[in-house]
């Protein structure tokens, strides 16, 4: 343990990688719980995959756009294209194909000479491909490059933290994807499962982040408690503002795919406080961290003073975040409300569009647990932290 300590603090130029045993070992704990639940499978593994294609990496080697229109910034017909191979056991093969075009800039792909494509080929048998798809611009090593620099700079940054920080990156990924995803598809109702991963990743997450401390079982009460009240809120606004939960890309697909057993508004009701959840854990460490600092300070403060202390500092964050909130939300939507704009919609059209309402709850009921978050946090803190030093 004592090399895996100083190997990791020879990468670091600017973080501190101080810890104490018992949090190497959380951290050790948490890699593996993270690891088994990667390994576990879903049932969904080979639901896409036929038996007869194969994925490979192409380069384009040549683009004939003669049978393409273009109106604007959109363009319809196909493009016919030779391909060469790149990996797989078709590789250096060179194979024609065409490359469709619906004239809807989401779903359309234009290819260049010399770019590299994502390919499936459909097998007649184990030499032979009957037929080609190009499915769309090959990004697998642009994404690899940009994940490497993102661990490489948060650990020289951040030092020990940094570590902490990707294995909470890492768990929470894999907790949604490997388990809470697969788990709704199964069936389990989407509000139960999220409430159960939220809790178990905002734990993960605290004490790693703040060890395995009262500081960290403040923030975790507070959050806990945040993601409780706001599951609530949502369930109640959700079915009072008639939101049927099809308001998000591919929500209505899945119904179509086989999963009409799903619960759409369920499924928009976990949205709301799973996305909520990553500031409420924000707001309640900072709140934590504070009152913490400030009983390790003044010894002597009494339990009234230090709830009050706490309670300055996290309206202080809350206001913060709840801005934070409704600008990240907001964001997703740009292209309609300016499209609305342009169109000189009246404003009481708007509200009372789907679209437009299912962003209003989803804002402001994460900003009403956020809010909620401040006060459960301090009471939490002022129970805990008064009578011992995290």
């Amino acid at each position: 343990m004592n090399v895996f300590k100083k190997t990791i603090a020879r990468l670091s130029f600017l973080g501190s990688f101080k810890e104490s045993g018992k949090d190497i070992v959380f951290i050790i704990v948490s890699c593996l719980l993270t690891v088994l639940v990667f390994i576990i499978p879903t049932g969904f593994e080979e639901s896409g995959i036929q038996s007869n294609s194969v994925r490979c990496k192409a380069r384009i080697v040549q683009v004939d756009n003669e049978y393409l229109t273009t109106i604007g910034p959109v363009r319809y017909g196909h493009q016919k294209l030779e391909i060469q191979v790149l990996s797989g056991r078709f590789k250096g093969k060179v194979f024609s194909t065409t490359n469709n075009l619906v004239g809807k800039m989401e779903m359309d792909k234009a290819f260049v000479e010399g770019e590299n494509a994502l390919v499936v080929l459909t097998l007649a048998d184990d030499e032979n491909v009957s037929m080609i798809r190009v499915m769309d611009h090959y990004r697998t090593d642009k994404t690899i490059i940009l994940v490497v620099l993102y661990i490489i700079l948060t650990i020289i940054i951040m030092g020990w933290m940094g570590l902490k920080i990707l294995v909470t990156f890492v768990f929470s990924a894999v907790m949604l994807i490997k388990v809470l995803y697969p788990l709704a598809l199964h069936g389990f109702d989407p509000i139960i499962g999220a409430l159960i991963i939220t809790t178990v990743i905002s734990a993960v997450i605290l004490f790693l982040v703040g060890g395995l401390s009262r500081r960290a079982l403040t923030a975790f009460l507070g959050t806990a408690s945040g993601i409780i009240f706001t599951a609530v809120l949502s369930f109640a606004f959700t079915y009072w503002f008639k939101i049927h939960g099809a308001v998000r890309p591919f929500a209505e697909m899945l119904l179509y795919s086989g999963y009409g057993h799903l619960n759409l508004a369920h499924l928009f009701i976990a949205g709301i406080f799973i996305a909520a959840s990553g500031a409420m854990m924000d707001l309640s460490m900072d709140t934590a961290a504070a009152m913490d600092e400030i009983k390790k300070q003044q010894p002597a403060i009494t339990r009234l003073q230090l709830m009050k202390s706490g309670y300055t500092v996290a309206r202080q964050a809350a206001g913060t975040m709840s801005t934070t909130l409704l600008l990240a939300y907001s964001a997703e939507y740009t292209a309609m409300i300016m499209t609305f704009i342009a169109q000189g919609i009246p404003l009481e059209n708007i509200i009372n569009m789907v679209w437009v309402s299912s962003e209003i709850v989803h804002t402001l009921v994460g900003c009403f647990g956020l809010t909620l978050v401040a006060p459960l946090t301090v009471f939490a803190g002022g129970m805990l932290i008064k009578n011992h030093c995290a």
